[in-house]
């Protein structure tokens, strides 16, 4: 059964730009399913936020590294749709959990490699391939990238490899969904202050005075500055937008 109102899934959206992300598009009057991995008191936090706004809300552990939870989480999702919205699908899912691991590529082990892999590109392929029957027509997809994909940091080359391989797939997404009409984009922040990146900065205070002077906005980015990217995407305000990549980076690295 459709209806007007629009529902989300955002994956990893219980902390950093996913719980962002997942706020924005509650506060642009879109429903909301989060994942999270093992957080479950701070998705859960995530979702009595977004109640809070007006809006209904669940959160549903996932593990986007393992491909063989897939269907458990299909079924365990078909549930959650039915039991709050009445509904058999969804509008929009945006692909946003991750893990960050940083090595030089000469000391970057298979082990580091692999778990990367499995995150930022074989879990978002797969489960994106395993949920689309509950994607509703005239939906959309939203993949994050990374500025990484355009500018080269030392220490990077593997996920930012991934994250590559994920604008390509985006690409392909729009072409074969487009008779559904399926829209499928990238956002792709820049360097943000996150839990991801906290101890890299405070280990190197430098840095980010560095990024800093390195941004045409003169300042490292928020979680404020990404979600707000993501929620217009899922509005009917971007329904001719489509194979893009969206860099939210301040403009980072002109």
């Amino acid at each position: 059964m459709q209806t007007n109102l629009k529902i989300a899934l955002v994956t990893g959206g219980s902390r950093g730009l996913g719980k962002n992300a997942a706020i924005s598009i509650a506060r642009k009057g879109i429903d909301v399913v989060l994942t999270y991995n093992s957080k479950k008191a701070e998705a859960e936090a995530v979702v009595d936020e977004i109640v809070s706004l007006g809006r209904k809300a669940a959160a549903l552990q996932l593990n986007t590294a393992s491909v063989s939870a897939f269907d458990t989480f299909s079924k365990q999702l078909a549930a959650v749709l039915t039991e709050h919205w009445g509904r058999e699908d969804f509008d929009f899912l945006i692909n946003n959990a991750g893990i960050d691991w940083a090595a030089p590529f000469v000391k970057t082990t298979e082990e580091q490699f692999d778990a990367l892999f499995n995150v930022h590109f074989k879990g978002v392929y797969f489960l994106t391939q395993k949920l689309l029957p509950q994607l509703a027509d005239q939906g959309g997809i939203i993949n994050l990238s990374t500025g990484l994909a355009r500018f080269a940091t030392p220490g990077y080359s593997a996920y930012a490899s991934m994250k590559g391989a994920i604008e390509v797939f985006t690409r392909y997404l729009a072409k074969e969904l487009g008779p559904r009409g399926i829209r499928a984009n990238v956002v792709a922040p820049g360097a943000i202050e996150t839990d991801f990146t906290k101890n890299a900065f405070e280990s190197h205070p430098e840095v980010k005075g560095f990024i800093a002077s390195q941004t045409a906005l003169g300042r490292v980015g928020q979680v404020d500055d990404i979600g707000g990217v993501v929620a217009f995407l899922c509005t009917e305000d971007a329904r001719w937008i489509n194979a893009q990549r969206i860099e939210a980076s301040g403009g980072m690295f002109l």
